[in-house]
């Protein structure tokens, strides 16, 4: 288990330099309630983005956003909403958005990187 957990943070990890890049300021990672974990969560302009990322060595079990499914983005959707009731002040007027990064390689670090910037 502990392998697939260092190439889950490591995906984590190039995801948020990816974001960051691309002008996100992050504002938290692995935030956890009672009702799971929000892999990132980060703001750009008035948009705060909340990203889940899926990490693979290879697409043997299909890609990476194959994952998300109707069911996660449910309860996707609620983690967002419990992130909100607990951070008003970071939320107040904002658009609230889900977002993917898949990365699919045997090092995450140079691994292909898909970004889908808005998950219905």
């Amino acid at each position: 288990m502990a392998a697939k957990d260092d190439l889950g943070r490591a995906g984590e990890d190039r995801a948020a330099e990816h974001l960051t890049r691309l002008g996100y300021h992050l504002l938290d990672r692995n935030w956890r309630c009672e009702l799971g974990e929000l892999d990132i969560v980060a703001e750009r302009d008035s948009t705060l983005a909340f990203v889940e990322v899926k990490t693979r060595r290879t697409l043997d079990y299909g890609h990476p956003f194959e994952a998300i499914d109707e069911r996660k983005r449910q309860r996707l959707w609620r983690l967002v909403h419990a992130w909100v009731r607990e951070h008003p002040m970071s939320s107040r007027g904002r658009a609230l958005r889900l977002e993917a990064i898949g990365i699919v390689g045997e090092d995450p670090a140079i691994g292909a990187l898909e970004h889908l910037r808005d998950l219905r």
